[in-house]
């Protein structure tokens, strides 16, 4: 739970949630509202349950409060939200409009909603890097996915507010811009007459930010080709952190077919060629797709022991209704995706155990975020021994040793910056 003059949040799903609450909090500041802003996702069930339980939670523990419910879970089933006291429904389409929140503030005239109490929720530290939103909704049709029907068809954000808000961040003194989006990817505006993507909004963002430390991106889908001048940018400038989530979903052709996926094995198989291991990559997997076979999911299993993802978010399938594939035949049993969802995050373990035991012994220049856990450019966590080091600080390390309970490195810090 963060707090801000008297609005506190509590986002679920992707970080383009987390960094909405920031923004949501800093338009509702300047008018002393006292309220819950609660971000939600809605990609699958479970998520869906979770956002629930968390908002009766906090009527329960906070009674009279003004609990705004906003994201994928509010706008898809905002019954589910309505009937719990407090809650006020904000859809997607009107997240970011002042006026729906003072509206319903208005009309509710809940006089004094300050918290008395507040629930603890777990929450990522903000101290170190600044999420930064490139874009929001998008244009395919995965037969899977939910969020873009609730989110709505993609839209790039201007470039000149995007670099406004990056030269906000390093002049607050954030290390790293993390750069998100819905489908942050598929990144495009035109300028004269040109198309701008990913790769030229990345590259521009180092040329003109020439304090910005650490650029890194979010999830990207590897069947967009800027991809591929994203990675080579990430090895020619030390800057762009050499680390690429992508939105894999499946390692088997036939079900990244039956997903509508614009991607195959073969093309994810010339990005890890291409990055040479100089970029490493982590995944998304969903487990038990609809007509997922035992040897249809063996060929994701062989391709992550091939490639050598070094994190895999696997998850099991969830049926979202009003998608295409909730109605498909062939739906694999709960308990078979859940031990595929092991099975695959086995492979990923083994995956990033080895590559952490090959760089004990390297320098890595890592950002300290707090109590001297640090982040690799490679995204691994890393504890350093010896004196305490302020967050925020960019220093190199020497690797000596990890911790596979964690897992994390541990080093000794060798150079300040």
């Amino acid at each position: 739970m963060q707090e801000k003059n008297n609005i506190r949040t509590l986002s679920f799903g992707c970080r383009l949630n987390a960094m909405e609450c920031e923004k949501i909090k800093d338009m509702l500041a300047p008018h002393k509202i006292h309220a819950v802003i609660v971000n939600t996702c809605a990609v699958t069930a479970e998520a869906e349950r979770q956002c629930g339980q968390a908002v009766r939670k906090i009527a329960r523990e906070n009674p009279g409060a003004t609990i705004f419910v906003t994201g994928c879970a509010a706008t898809r089933n905002p019954k589910l939200f309505e009937k719990i006291p407090g809650a006020i429904v904000i859809p997607n389409e009107k997240k970011m409009v002042l006026d729906a929140y003072l509206d319903q503030i208005q009309q509710k005239n809940r006089g004094n909603t300050q918290l008395e109490t507040v629930g603890k929720f777990d929450t990522e530290s903000k101290l170190s890097k600044q999420f930064i939103q490139i874009q929001n909704g998008c244009n395919h049709d995965c037969t899977y996915c939910v969020t873009r029907l609730l989110r709505g068809p993609a839209v790039s954000f201007e470039y000149d507010e995007i670099l406004k808000n990056v030269r906000a961040a390093t002049e607050n003194g954030f290390g790293e811009v993390v750069l998100t989006g819905v489908d942050a990817a598929s990144y495009v505006r035109v300028y004269d007459g040109r198309p701008f993507l990913i790769s030229d909004l990345c590259r521009q963002l180092l040329d003109d930010v020439p304090d910005l430390r650490r650029l890194r991106l979010s999830s990207v889908d590897p069947a967009v080709p800027a991809i591929r001048d994203i990675i080579e940018i990430m090895k020619q400038n030390d800057r762009f952190m050499p680390h690429l989530h992508l939105s894999m979903q499946s390692g088997s052709d036939t079900i990244l077919h039956a997903m509508r996926r614009r991607h195959t094995a073969d093309m994810v198989r010339e990005l890890v060629k291409l990055a040479d291991g100089k970029v490493s990559f982590s995944w998304d997997i969903i487990c038990g797709f609809p007509g997922e076979t035992d040897e249809l999911f063996n060929e994701t299993l062989e391709l992550a022991r091939e490639l050598g993802p070094i994190r895999i978010h696997a998850f099991p399938f969830s049926p979202r209704p009003g998608t295409v594939a909730a109605e498909m035949p062939n739906q694999v049993p709960c308990n078979i995706a859940r031990a595929r969802v092991r099975q695959i995050t086995n492979v990923a373990n083994e995956n990033l155990r080895k590559f952490m035991l090959s760089r004990v012994g390297n320098v890595s220049r890592v950002l300290v975020e707090s109590n001297n856990i640090a982040r690799t450019p490679d995204d691994i966590p890393v504890k350093i021994v010896g004196v305490p080091i302020p967050p925020r600080t960019i220093c190199d390390v020497k690797i000596t040793g990890i911790d596979d309970a964690t897992p994390m490195f541990y080093a000794d810090v060798i150079i300040g910056h």
